[in-house]
């Protein structure tokens, strides 16, 4: 009877226990998520025809407008970066120079959100050289005309002769005809009369 009455006041005791061991777990404040960086513009391992105008990292929660910091190198291990970061809630954007060399570029960041730990990390990204189109050969130019010669660039009437000297051998001509017929009529006239004596 004396064991079975111990028994008895230990249950309750065991009992208890483990409620108490829940009610504490039940009221313990839940662990801070990790925050990640959920996408990047560019992408990491991005191949891009020119620089950006600017790098946006995007994570799971808003992050502190002053204890982001974001570096980007360039090709040439200096810095590519203009001015300090701008947060806007869960996005932390650092603008770019235009004067950026194809190449590889490093991206590295450090930030801490609102209720978190610091977060950081680093990716790449490249800028492809632009491609130089080889120049378009150039036309021969035209071989100059041969210039005509005086005699072939001269007219040349229809009859092959000068038409200022054709008039006065015409007249010549016109006149010796109308001698010889004149003569001719004359021994003719000659002729008949000694027929007649």
């Amino acid at each position: 009877m004396h064991h079975t009455h111990r028994r008895a006041r230990f249950a309750p005791r065991v009992l208890v226990v483990p409620a108490a061991l829940g009610l504490l777990a039940a009221g313990a404040p839940p662990a801070a998520a990790h925050t990640d960086l959920d996408s990047s513009t560019p992408a990491a391992e991005a191949s891009l025809a020119e620089v950006p105008e600017s790098v946006t990292l995007t994570f799971s929660d808003p992050m502190s407008q002053k204890y982001a910091k974001v570096a980007v190198t360039g090709p040439d291990e200096q810095p590519a970066g203009r001015g300090t970061p701008r947060v806007d809630g869960k996005r932390v954007t650092v603008a770019l120079g235009q004067r950026g060399r194809a190449g590889t570029y490093s991206v590295g960041y450090r930030v801490v959100s609102a209720d978190g730990p610091p977060v950081s990390g680093s990716y790449t990204f490249t800028v492809r050289a632009p491609v130089v189109s080889p120049p378009s050969p150039t036309a021969a130019p035209p071989e100059p005309s041969a210039s005509p010669s005086p005699a072939s660039a001269s007219p040349v009437s229809a009859g092959g002769g000068d038409p200022a000297g054709a008039g006065p051998a015409l007249v010549t001509a016109a006149g010796v005809l109308a001698a010889a017929a004149v003569a001719g009529h004359l021994v003719f006239r000659r002729r008949r009369a000694g027929r007649g004596d």
